[in-house]
């Protein structure tokens, strides 16, 4: 049993006891460090309290700091949200909450114990003009993009930055890999919400599905709370056949297979064979990922530390490679070229 192996094992087993003891000594240390690097200590510390793990002192007293740190930062987040959710609501309009708190109120037991850092919001390119005006009103400035002279064809969202915090205002899902995932269709079909009695809109679990595992593939798996939403996500109810059409018509189907795929074989999500076999990329690529998404790589978040294997990994897996060229010269270009502030 390595250092790494008692964060994925908890993940693994949740709902039920791990099959393993509590990790001890220096392997208590990693652990806890691993659920910080992978936003999950608040999970994480409510898991060890319900399977009745046991850590060393050192090891529970970083975990219940980092877990309260975590919960203090999600609530700057919320009240961020809900006051961007009401100044929209004025101008009518209801946003889809992507990621972050409105994920978490959902799918964990405490929408504290996830970590995340800011509002996310998907709005129809008709709004996104009213939407930057409504926010920009709650003390939030507008960051120049960093697209550059691309920014149409790369560009998915406006960043707005304040004392309050950071809101991504998307008018699409995401972009990346050289192609873009539109948002006015998943707009249409998001399903009604609310957080704290105000309006809001969730993406279609069907869409979600997609959506997380897209997301969590654009950043090479790197962080284990994307992999474990999809295993929460299965416990809302998915039509499967939906999911594989839908991934599918986003022309990313691979990339979808890389999330879940890592999110069945490390952490126990429950999906259908069939389903994740009609979204697999060719049997090469199924080796390469296997190889480059093994537990103690993603534990350690290898990809991360370095930039050239992080390109090459995003080359090799790429449903598209001349795309995902043609956008990494893109984005070089944009690299080179002095910013207009300058």
């Amino acid at each position: 049993m390595t250092t790494s192996s008692a964060l994925v094992a908890l993940l693994r087993a949740w709902p039920h006891l791990p099959t393993r003891s509590a990790p001890e000594g220096d392997e208590a240390l990693a652990f806890v460090r691993g659920a910080v690097r992978h936003g999950l200590a608040g999970f994480v510390a409510h898991a060890v309290g319900q399977v009745g793990w046991v850590l060393p002192p050192e090891a529970a007293a970083l975990l219940r700091r980092e877990s309260l740190t975590g919960a203090a930062r999600s609530l700057q987040v919320k009240a961020l949200l809900q006051r961007s959710l009401e100044a929209l609501a004025v101008e009518g309009i209801v946003p889809v909450s992507l990621k972050g708190y409105g994920l978490a109120l959902r799918l964990y037991p405490d929408p504290l114990q996830r970590a995340t850092r800011d509002v996310d919001l998907l709005v129809s390119r008709g709004d996104v003009t009213t939407a930057v005006r409504v926010l920009t009103g709650l003390g939030l400035t507008a960051r120049p993009t960093r697209d550059g002279r691309h920014a149409d064809v790369d560009s998915h969202h406006v960043e707005l930055e304040g004392k309050a915090g950071l809101v991504e205002l998307h008018f699409r899902a995401l972009a990346g890999w050289g192609r873009t995932l539109e948002g006015d269709a998943l707009v249409a079909r998001a399903v009604d919400g609310t957080v704290e009695g105000q309006r809001v809109r969730w993406l279609a679990p069907e869409d979600e599905a997609v959506y997380l595992a897209l997301h969590a593939s654009h950043h090479l798996l790197q962080r284990l709370a994307w992999l474990f939403d999809l295993k929460l996500l299965v416990g809302q109810g998915l039509d499967w056949a939906r999911v594989v059409e839908g991934a599918k018509g986003t022309g990313l189907p691979h990339l979808v297979w890389y999330g879940w795929e890592v999110a069945q074989r490390l952490l126990g999500a429950q999906m259908p064979a069939d389903a994740l076999e009609a979204l697999a990329p060719p049997l090469w690529r199924r080796r390469l990922a296997r190889r480059l998404f093994s537990e103690e790589r993603l534990v350690e978040t290898e990809l991360v530390r370095s930039r050239p294997r992080w390109m090459a990994a995003k080359l090799l897996l790429a449903p598209e490679p001349g795309a995902m060229l043609r956008y990494a010269l893109r984005r070089l270009d944009t690299a080179m070229r002095p910013s207009p502030d300058r």
